[in-house]
């Protein structure tokens, strides 16, 4: 089976790094960008199985980003994870009605992270709604 591709849009090179790592780790392909620009372009070069979306990033946000994927066809059904330092409770209602199929606040549990994400590209079948 091949591995899956998890891009992941974050503009602290730190966090990115580290997150790069920690899912190469656990057996995927990782693509980056840093901004809203990157991530849209770097979405359609690489067409990644499941985006891991950061809301507060330059040249737009991280609604911005679920907005536009969405209305792409070739990209509209690729499942997106939204962290963010911003307030969930301002914050976790509005991305899961703009697409998001889960949304963790900052600083994230990677365990708990890979478990969701592992399950959404499982199928949906497999996904809990505990899990959002």
């Amino acid at each position: 089976m091949a591995k899956k591709k998890i891009l992941i849009v974050e503009d602290n090179d730190d966090v990115l790094r580290g997150l790069r790592i920690f899912f190469r780790a656990h057996n995927y392909v990782t693509v980056l960008a840093s901004d809203a620009v990157s991530a849209i372009s770097q979405a359609i070069k690489a067409t990644p199985d499941l985006i891991l979306l950061d809301l507060g990033i330059p040249a737009g946000d991280g609604y911005l980003v679920m907005e536009r994927l969405s209305n792409i066809d070739a990209l509209a059904s690729i499942p997106v994870v939204v962290f963010t330092a911003r307030d969930e409770e301002k914050n976790k209602e509005q991305c899961l009605e703009a697409g998001a199929r889960a949304f963790f606040q900052k600083p994230v549990d990677h365990v708990e992270l890979l478990s969701t994400i592992g399950q959404i590209l499982e199928g949906p079948s497999r996904l809990r709604p505990s899990m959002i």
